[in-house]
């Protein structure tokens, strides 16, 4: 079977294992507190063009969302994020189990809009009633989307500055933060990311490494005792050494962004094939995720040599299906691919 259905189904990049190897014998103090969370945060820091910036390592993505967002918000306080956004429809209910609601938008390719920000923060503190209400108390984009696109720097700028004004921080959701910097055309970089987002995160778990995530706070705003609110919520590794010494291994030498091209390169190979065969697609995205749309009866057929992932029904006789390409998709398998199709 050739397995298109995530960016996660391998294990960890081979460097990434060698010095989990490497380093497997030491003994190390936990909870974040080694020498290679201490490392491999500097390194961050540096890559971000942030040194002022606080930086926290956590298992998994829905825990980070979880996490950060409850940890940054009043009681009272719900967050703004597109109907499509990952909070709003893939993590079960994660933050409305920590008591706080999730305040959607509408999107356009995934992505929420300065004006739309604008508005409805406008409506809501016109609205006589608003005291009675969810207050909205921080925003959330992820990027790339759900639809694999991507934000650009003047809308990153835009979505700040609403932010700004009302007082509320911007929140990224990075789990493929790598490929969104590797995408071709694209004029966001790292450091424009630490600018405009108070806090955000460098997936790991989808890029490279066994498990984990980078939590990076940009302007001295992590909340207080965040630490101790890992570890209640149950995110806290004993062995923080093992995020540690991946995330170390993942800033050294560019190994993040050269990994991470591999996916983008190898799904621009797909997407050409796609359209020379006629395929037609859902989105135009320019990341590692392909979103196209097939003829139940080819898909169905597709599906005895293929693992790809159900998106969405288009219609009766037709289904979305996103085809994911990943750090570790070799380009012999986009050609063995494209025999099939």
């Amino acid at each position: 079977m050739l397995v298109f259905e995530n960016d996660y189904s391998e294990g960890a990049h081979d460097k990434v294992l060698k010095r989990l190897l490497e380093t497997n014998m030491e003994q190390l103090p936990g909870y974040g507190t080694d020498p290679y969370c201490v490392s491999a945060a500097e390194k961050i820091r540096k890559a971000c063009g942030c040194p002022e910036a606080e930086i926290c390592f956590l298992t998994g993505g829905t825990q980070t969302n979880q996490i950060v967002i409850s940890t940054m918000l009043k009681p009272y306080e719900g967050v703004i994020a597109a109907e499509t956004g990952h909070v709003s429809s893939h993590e079960a209910g994660a933050i409305e189990c920590s008591g706080h609601k999730v305040l959607m938008l509408p999107q356009e390719e995934g992505k929420i809009s300065a004006d739309a920000l604008s508005d409805y923060l406008h409506s809501f503190y016109e609205d006589e009633n608003h005291e009675h209400m969810v207050f909205p108390g921080m925003v959330y984009i992820s990027h790339p989307t759900e639809y694999g696109t991507l934000y650009t720097k003047g809308e990153l700028a835009e979505l700040s500055a609403v932010c700004a004004q009302y007082g509320i921080p911007l929140y990224m959701d990075g789990a493929r933060l790598g490929y969104g910097l590797a995408a071709e055309g694209t004029d966001v970089t790292l450091k424009d990311v630490a600018e405009y987002c108070d806090v955000f995160y460098i997936g790991g778990t989808k890029v490279g490494a066994l498990c984990g995530e980078a939590v990076v706070f940009t302007k001295e705003d992590m909340p207080p005792r965040f630490m101790t609110m890992v570890k209640q919520r149950g995110a806290l590794l004993a062995k923080g050494r093992l995020l540690g010494v991946q995330f170390d291994a993942l800033f050294t030498d560019g190994l993040y962004f050269e990994i991470s091209r591999n996916a983008v390169a190898a799904a621009k190979r797909l997407k050409q094939i796609l359209k020379e065969k006629g395929y037609k697609f859902y989105t135009d995205s320019p990341t590692n995720q392909v979103f196209v749309i097939l003829e139940n009866r080819k898909m169905e057929q597709l599906k005895k040599d293929v693992v790809f992932s159900f998106w969405e029904k288009k219609d009766e006789d037709h289904t979305v299906v996103r085809f994911a390409t990943s750090w570790a998709t070799r380009m012999e398998d986009v050609e063995k691919l494209a025999a099939l199709l």
